[in-house]
């Protein structure tokens, strides 16, 4: 057999559309017959800013295309519509500059493919992280690197540092990157299945697909770009593709395979798992069509006796963008500037949300939640308490220790958030939801003890926090995921830091709400929104 050797990712055409930022720090050099790219580091340091800059305020067209071809669809439900609404306002007020879109401004991660011919002289992830560091210093982002000093104890950096950087090596004078600012919750939707070639016919493949979407809920803020990848020569392989795949990096792979092994989209795979995803009636967070804008389906070459199926997202806050360098210059992808073009002249009709007073006593406001259903929409002005893992795991502390629960947690509802840093002028920075079923864990004793009776967060919880409900008469509501920069601008008030100062962006704190949007997802009767998604 002759010897066979190709690209495995061969990504056919970039229509991608760069901007120039400079022509410094750039310069070629003859090397006998060679060119050789010389890039003073200082340039890496420039690029990875402006790029983790401009991301965290700025997205794709082409996704913002897509929030708003829900709102034109006739098929899309109410909530449907509410989200795309909401995310699109969002994007218009992000785009200022001054509240990023997300206030889990994300782990910073760099991929980048280094021409052989490219000279830096320098330890290239030292000057992408002074750049990355640089943004996360000079912008209102959030600092959500915990990093260990012993096996248990852990403390927050203080940078957003360290970064994943992954530098690999390519034939040619250029050198190529895709930034992506991941948030948590989108990170934790990252799903590995080791399965077999049993799994590799129609009948297995789509039940496997219907059974496995349910794992993603809305806790990672739809609607998604889903990307699934079946095979790789390694697990790890498989989920590196995936994170590329769901970014949008492999949109011009072929679209069949070869003797070669390459990487390939499944075309027609992909609009069977879309129809599924519409099937599954999920919707954009709160039911409806669109938990998901689009689907890729890459198929790798695998080992005979594995077949590793990796399934993950990019959120609503689909924070990613490529960057390269030249001989001509440093570029950067063009985001769009202009969001407010894809807002409709008049917002969708929706029906009059309910208005819940939270500054009246618990019991009060437990008995009017009462009266509604699930599924119902809500407006909420009054005070929160706002903690999130780090604070709960203090809290407990305090039960374990035979203290009492503060009266805080019994006063008020618990907001599970932390903010981004807060804009001079503002009450608050970007401060949307996080994933409420990280604090699955501590509700049952929570409201045991008289607190955690009204929680506000995103997406699905655990059947243990349906019966916690049930048992002691509290509620969950949800609250959008994605739409963190409007929060701050429109419905947050005020922000005080009310106790564990010293956690920064996990301390616990009290905020002033108005007209903050909701749902009723579980309730005191044993209802719940989500419960087809607790398999």
């Amino acid at each position: 057999m002759d010897f066979l050797y190709q690209d495995p990712y061969p990504i056919l055409k970039d229509d991608t559309l760069y901007k120039k930022i400079t022509t410094d720090y750039v310069s070629v050099q003859q090397l006998g017959d060679r060119e050789i790219l010389t890039v003073d580091p200082k340039g890496l340091e420039l690029l990875a800013e402006t790029t983790m800059s401009d991301v965290s305020f700025m997205l794709r067209a082409t996704h913002l295309q897509k929030l708003r071809n829900i709102l034109d669809d006739p098929e899309a439900t109410d909530n449907d519509r509410f989200v795309a609404y909401n995310l699109l306002q969002n994007a218009v007020v992000a785009v200022e500059g001054e509240l990023p879109s997300c206030q889990d401004t994300g782990t910073a991660i760099v991929m980048a493919k280094k021409g052989e011919n490219v000279y830096t002289g320098a330890d290239d992830g030292e000057w992408l992280s002074k750049g990355i560091f640089n943004t996360y210093q000079k912008r209102n982002l959030r600092y959500s690197q915990i990093v260990p000093i012993s096996m248990f104890e852990e403390k927050n950096s203080g940078s957003n540092l360290p970064a994943q950087i992954d530098i690999y090596a390519k034939k040619g004078a250029s050198y190529e990157f895709l930034f992506l600012a991941k948030g948590g919750g989108s990170a934790n939707k990252t799903f590995l299945y080791q399965k077999t070639k049993s799994l590799l016919n129609e009948k297995s493949l789509d039940e496997f697909v219907r059974e496995r979407i349910m794992d993603l809920g809305t806790s990672a803020c739809p609607p998604y770009h889903l990307a699934i990848v079946i095979g790789g020569t390694s697990a790890e392989a498989n989920l590196a593709a995936v994170k590329k795949a769901s970014a949008g990096y492999f949109d011009h792979l072929p679209t069949t395979g070869n003797m070669a092994g390459q990487a390939f989209r499944d075309l027609e795979w992909e609009k069977r798992v879309q129809l599924i995803c519409q099937e599954s009636h999920i919707g954009a967070q709160f039911g409806g069509k669109y938990l998901t804008h689009d689907v890729r389906v890459i198929r790798l070459p695998r080992h005979a006796a594995s077949c590793p199926v990796g399934m993950g997202v990019s959120c609503s806050a689909d924070r990613n963008i490529k960057g390269k360098i030249t001989k001509e210059g440093i570029f950067v992808e063009q985001l769009e500037t202009n969001p407010r073009q894809f807002l409709p002249a008049t917002a969708p009709h929706l029906e009059a949300p309910v208005e819940i007073n939270l500054d009246r006593p618990m019991k009060e406001v437990l008995a009017e939640l009462s009266k509604y259903p699930i599924k119902t929409r809500l407006k909420l002005n009054g005070t929160l308490i706002v903690a999130r893992d780090i604070a709960h795991a203090k809290i407990k502390e305090l039960l374990d220790a035979g203290k009492p629960m503060p009266e805080y947690f019994k006063n008020h509802p618990v907001y599970y958030a932390g903010p981004a840093k807060t804009p001079e002028g503002m009450p608050s920075g970007s401060f949307g939801p996080t994933t409420a079923g990280r604090m699955d864990v501590y509700v049952d004793e929570f409201q045991a003890a008289g607190g955690s009776m009204i929680m506000l967060a995103k997406g699905n919880r655990s059947k243990e926090v349906m019966n916690a409900c049930q048992k002691y008469g509290g509620f969950y509501l949800g609250s959008i995921g994605g739409p963190a920069a409007i929060l701050a601008k429109e419905n947050i008030l005020s922000v005080e830091v009310v106790d564990f100062e010293e956690l920064g962006m996990e301390a616990v704190r009290k905020i002033t709400i108005k007209d903050f949007p909701a749902f009723i997802i579980t309730d005191d009767k044993g209802n719940d929104f989500f419960a087809n998604l607790s398999h």
